[in-house]
């Protein structure tokens, strides 16, 4: 089993940066492809990025160029460094886990999950 723990969410002005954290226990993610995934309300959970295990990183298109995934296997972390944040970047932000090799972009190639940081982008 494997626990995932994010943090760093909270409320930003629009144009302003966060970073986000996402630390793994009981196994290590050196071989996880990590991801994450956003939701607001009222909305299907989307793709925001992912990284392999050699550090090829995806993004969806929203988010491409403002924001940045990387990875610490010595730290069991992740991170996503998001800048410019725009209002509608605001939603819970999740990491998720899958060991399957590949970057899927669907919530269902996934097999751990965190419980979520909130993210609040004001205008």
């Amino acid at each position: 089993q494997m626990q995932l723990v994010e943090s760093g969410g909270g409320l930003v002005q629009a144009g302003g940066s966060l970073r986000l954290s996402c630390v793994a226990s009981g196994r290590t993610l050196r071989s996880a492809v990590m991801g994450w995934f956003r939701q607001a309300p009222g909305k299907e959970r989307e793709f925001v990025a992912a990284i392999t295990w050699n550090e090829s990183t995806y993004y969806g298109d929203s988010v491409k160029g403002r924001f940045t995934i990387s990875r610490d296997n010595a730290k069991n972390t992740v991170y996503l460094q998001m800048n410019s944040l725009k209002p509608e970047d605001t939603a819970v932000y999740s990491c998720a886990a899958n060991f399957r090799s590949y970057a899927g972009r669907r919530p269902n190639e996934y097999d751990y999950w965190g419980q979520g940081t909130q993210v609040t982008v004001s205008s």
